[in-house]
């Protein structure tokens, strides 16, 4: 199943582009509340991969990670299955950091459509996780990051 997130921000499709395929651009917004993301590789090609950390720092976050059994900081791996800049973008996560539970792949698309105004409308298609727990987990994360993209470029 995929679930759809939608928003509009205050900037170009190339410049959330930007903001998106960039390390320095991705450290600026794309943790949830409460977490940062340190990017150690880049290959921004079909195939290639994102890696990057993403460690707990609010209290509140920590304290939910170690009451669910998980790490701090999380090393995540993303691969590329879909890249036409500026309007496209499409990733496969590798979801390893579920306690009791296989890895596995969640695919997300991104598309980035002019707005009327000079922004962007960004439509983000997830791929559904193993459970409605899970999923809704990653939904509000992945909202939040929007969120986050929207003030960012909105304060620039």
């Amino acid at each position: 199943m995929t679930e759809i997130i939608e928003r509009n921000v205050s900037a170009s499709p190339q410049r959330v582009w930007e903001l998106w395929t960039t390390p320095a651009g991705i450290s600026r917004w794309w943790a949830p509340d409460g977490f940062r993301t340190d990017v150690t590789a880049l290959d921004l090609r079909p195939g290639g991969a994102l890696e990057y950390t993403m460690t707990a720092v609010a209290p509140e976050q920590v304290a939910f990670m170690e009451q669910n059994g998980m790490p701090l900081a999380t090393a995540s791996r993303k691969r590329f299955t879909e890249i036409e800049e500026p309007t496209r973008l499409g990733y496969s996560s590798l979801i390893d950091f579920v306690p009791g539970h296989d890895e596995y792949e969640q695919l997300t698309e991104i598309e980035l459509q002019p707005a009327v105004d000079g922004g962007t409308r960004i439509v983000m298609r997830v791929e559904s996780l193993h459970d409605d727990v899970w999923t809704q987990r990653l939904l509000a994360g992945r909202a939040n990051e929007l969120d986050n993209l929207a003030a960012l470029v909105a304060a620039e």
